[in-house]
């Protein structure tokens, strides 16, 4: 069976919001079939990872003061998990790295790229990585050729603007 996540900017992932509290972002992970890796993460945990057992996808559920503030979500492990995370209808996880950053400035979006891999959304408050150490497809460099880790936040990660 197919598995759409979702990232909703300023929003979530799939049924999962921001600031939720623990017990409903957990239930909610639990929905998606995603199992956390300690059942007992307290009231206020700091993070709660969650695993998809069948695709080895995962989720790391980031909480500031009880409030789910962060999803981070990682490529499944597996390459033909029936799973696919999209943003504004793309597949973050299958299209190669550079044309998705190139199509999402083709809609609007505003991409601040670096050389290490950690590419931002700023005003969508999205993270977008693809240096892992997983054995994920490399180009003929050596590359990852996909992004492999997904940050939705509520957190501001701009710096002050001079303008």
């Amino acid at each position: 069976m197919a598995m759409i996540l979702e990232l909703l900017p300023e929003v979530g992932v799939a049924t999962l919001r921001l600031g939720m509290s623990a017990d409903e972002a957990v239930g909610a992970a639990r929905e998606l079939a995603f199992a956390p890796s300690d059942p007992d993460y307290g009231d206020a945990p700091g993070q709660v990872p969650c695993e998809h057992g069948e695709s080895r996808t995962e989720f790391t559920l980031g909480f500031t003061k009880g409030a789910l503030t962060d999803i981070h979500v990682h490529r499944f492990r597996i390459e033909d998990a029936d799973v696919t995370v999209v943003l504004d209808g793309l597949d973050v996880f299958r299209t190669p790295s550079d044309e998705l950053l190139e199509r999402l400035e083709e809609r609007g979006c505003a991409v601040e790229q670096n050389d290490d891999g950690v590419d931002t959304l700023p005003d969508l408050k999205v993270i977008l990585s693809n240096e892992s150490s997983y054995e994920y497809p490399m180009d003929e460099e050596g590359d990852p050729i996909y992004f492999d880790y997904a940050l939705v936040t509520s957190v501001d990660f701009r710096g002050p603007r001079g303008d």
